[in-house]
């Protein structure tokens, strides 16, 4: 791990996961762009692969660890902590480190399935939390040069990003301040809600679509109830359920990622290419508070 705030470049081995590189595009760049911003080195993985997500989860157990286990055997060997952006990935690859700390037959038949030696020596991140940790909402509101004044947002972790506690041991997991503390260093106004680690049902949103415009849709009149114009997010399949849901009736309930703010108040260049990208185009909301021309 590194120290809070050290004012020197940050170099951690990146895993974007497949959402990243497909519906969720403005994610990774953001992210990238951001990073290098903000002087943290992301490495990707080589020849990583998916994490296995719900589907491994839900049909094998050994499979469910040893596809995360082949990317955090990458990244000990590139030597740098592991940052993933992706909540889903995030929660698996912790997950799956877990087992093999304190699970010796699960470490023993991974090692053997994946073909490497697992040594313990990296950690896995969130995206947030190697910000939050690595950099810092002090550092990052220091080289704001566009605050987000007028922004009045929610922030959504979602129930994947700091639970099960015992597991993740980031932040507080029923009621977070990482993510806000972020939003409020960019000038931006974080609304207090409780729903900001509520499920939005993205494992259903194939199989139960009913039952995640309901969870969805309460989400998002909890929001507005709130007084947000906004949501903030840092996981793919959140953000995406929050757009695809009830998309007509909420069309100026936008939802980004909080690498997107970020971008945003640093004035960083191509935001408007990253924005784009959205289903639900947040640029006239950010037009109407003078954020974006």
């Amino acid at each position: 791990m590194f120290e809070k705030g050290v004012h020197r470049q940050l170099k951690l081995s990146y895993y974007p996961g497949c959402s990243l590189e497909s519906t969720a595009k403005e994610y990774d760049i953001s992210t990238r762009s951001v990073c290098e911003a903000l002087g943290v080195k992301l490495v990707e993985l080589k020849d990583w692969v998916c994490c296995g997500a719900t589907s491994a989860h839900s049909t094998n157990h050994t499979l469910s660890v040893t596809l995360p286990a082949r990317n955090i055997a990458l990244a000990q060997e590139h030597g740098k902590d592991l940052a993933v952006p992706c909540s889903a990935c995030y929660n698996i690859l912790k997950k799956a480190d877990y087992a093999m700390r304190n699970d010796g037959a699960m470490r023993s038949q991974t090692e053997k399935t994946v073909g490497f030696d697992y040594d313990g020596s990296i950690s896995i991140l969130s995206l947030l939390e190697a910000i939050v940790t690595g950099v810092g909402a002090e550092a990052i509101a220091g080289k704001v040069k566009k605050p987000l004044t007028g922004l009045d947002v929610v922030c959504y972790y979602g129930c994947l990003l700091v639970r099960p506690p015992d597991i993740t041991q980031f932040d507080n997991s029923e009621n977070p301040t990482s993510l806000d503390n972020i939003i409020s260093s960019l000038g931006a106004r974080s609304i207090p809600w409780s729903y900001k680690t509520d499920c939005c049902g993205a494992s259903l949103s194939l199989t139960s679509p009913d039952i995640v415009n309901k969870m969805v849709g309460r989400l998002l009149d909890a929001a507005r109830e709130a007084g947000a114009s906004a949501i903030v997010t840092a996981c793919p399949l959140c953000q995406s359920n929050l757009e695809m849901r009830r998309a007509k009736k909420d069309a100026v309930l936008p939802s980004f990622y909080f690498t997107e703010l970020i971008g945003l108040a640093l004035d960083l260049p191509g935001t408007d290419k990253w924005l784009k990208l959205h289903l639900i185009d947040p640029q006239p909301l950010l037009r109407s508070l003078s954020l974006q021309r």
